[in-house]
């Protein structure tokens, strides 16, 4: 069966109630029990359903899972997968493990709350036998909700559990689709930002693939890769942060521009650290590797040559956000979903300049509209001056206006351009207001 077939939520989870083979348990904390509601309501319940649990009660759910992580979170979502999947085992195997492929869903999230403060999100794991008595394989999901209800946001993560587990027994094959069958029908209503898959079925996939696969396939904005450790979802490094982002293409991956990306990164954060103090704790910083080409014709890199770009930040120790648009208003938006602590663009003269002359179709006030989305909720652009030679040969072939570049001693920067009325009145705004801020290199 493949992405082709077209059945609803209710055919899927009747189906996979009237498969003998296929018999489980539903574990859902936050947001109903919708995913095992469909199966319970599409009749034949008894052939799929062993049991249905949900602890919403803090107490209760330490009592079943352990104490000490927070409740949406990867913790406590394996401590789930863990517990239910031993139980389940424990009590049936001897009864039905010959000819039964056992699974268990699980669930974390944290939907709208009634005053609309929280940040909807949460974890879905799915841990299933391919063959009876087979190794488990594990499918771990980090998702963003994005309706604007409780209600709605319950519904989608019905439909995406119900996907889930049909995907992982009958569509997860050619691996290019798995996660196309995953989000059916709720594309657009949530984000998978994270991904990780566990056993015999994934060996030979490759998971870094599988992420940047997210943001190129457009299930999310945004994936990170941090430079050491294992990648995580975007609102593990961003919560509450103060944050510097240093976007760009990175095509150039020999060590000299290397090297250039990371001191720009450095300067940035230091000048950021300066702002806030020595007793706030140090901001984070990333590379915010686009995707989107600046020639709209152009195609997206092939996720081979994304991931060589990201290795090589990785290599000078950059951890990268992997993000779909180029706008650095998406960006903001991004961001601030995640924190309300300041946020610092650093860029190069050559990507401000492109930034002021871009045309802005999304909104209805075009560049202005444009810039009063960049410069919300406390942020600034560090402007990185560049060499007279290499910022001329940036803006060739692209800028259309005269930006009247002064230098001095070769270098040019942010204080040095004088771009003509009418642009030249708000730059002349933007850099007395503080909204760009000229920043050297520290040694």
């Amino acid at each position: 069966m493949s992405i082709t077939e077209n059945l609803d939520t209710h055919h899927k989870a009747l189906t996979l109630n009237l498969e003998p083979s296929i018999f489980g348990s539903f574990a859902e904390i936050g947001a109903g029990q919708e995913v095992a509601r469909w199966f319970l309501v599409v009749g034949a319940a008894s052939g799929t359903v062993a049991k249905a649990i949900s602890a919403y009660d803090k107490e209760v759910s330490d009592d079943l899972y352990g104490s000490g992580s927070r409740y949406v979170s990867r913790q406590r979502l394996d401590a789930m997968l863990e517990r239910e999947w031993t139980q389940l085992l424990n009590q049936l195997d001897q009864a039905r493990g010959a000819e039964t492929r056992f699974f268990c869903f699980v669930d974390t999230v944290s939907a709208r709350n009634y005053a609309g403060t929280n940040e909807p999100h949460g974890w879905v794991g799915l841990r299933f036998q391919r063959e009876p008595r087979g190794q488990p394989n594990d499918i771990l999901l980090h998702i963003n909700l994005l309706d604007p209800t409780n209600l709605l946001q319950q519904e989608a993560i019905g439909i995406l559990g119900v996907n889930l587990i049909y995907a992982a027994y009958y569509q997860s094959q050619p691996k290019e689709y798995l996660l196309a069958n995953i989000a059916k029908d709720v594309e657009n209503r949530l984000e998978i930002d994270y991904v990780d898959l566990r056993g015999p079925a994934f060996e030979t996939w490759d998971r870094r693939a599988l992420l940047a696969h997210l943001v190129r396939a457009g299930f999310a904005k945004a994936v990170c890769f941090p430079a050491s450790g294992a990648p995580v979802p975007p609102t593990e490094t961003l919560h509450k942060k103060a944050v510097v982002l240093a976007p760009g293409y990175f095509v150039h991956a020999d060590p000299a521009h290397a090297e250039i990306h990371t001191r720009m990164l450095a300067s940035a954060i230091q000048q950021l650290q300066g702002e806030l103090g020595k007793a706030a704790s140090a901001p984070a910083g990333f590379f915010c590797l686009n995707l989107t080409p600046l020639d709209a014709e152009a195609a997206m890199p092939e996720i081979p040559e994304v991931l060589r770009r990201i290795d090589a930040l990785a290599a000078h120790k950059g951890d990268v956000l992997l993000v779909r648009e180029r706008e650095l208003y998406t960006m903001t938006d991004f961001v601030n979903r995640y924190t309300k602590e300041p946020v610092r663009f650093v860029v190069g003269l050559s990507l401000l300049i492109r930034a002021l002359e871009d045309h802005y179709c999304r909104f209805d006030g075009s560049f202005l509209a444009a810039l009063s989305h960049l410069f919300a909720q406390n942020i600034r652009i560090y402007a990185y001056s560049m060499t007279a030679e290499n910022l001329r040969e940036s803006i060739r072939g692209f800028s259309t206006l005269d930006w009247g570049l002064g230098e001095a001693n070769g270098r040019i920067s942010a204080q040095q351009l004088r771009p003509a009325a009418p642009l030249g009145h708000l730059y002349a705004f933007l850099i007395a207001s503080n909204f760009l801020v000229p920043i050297e290199q520290h040694e």
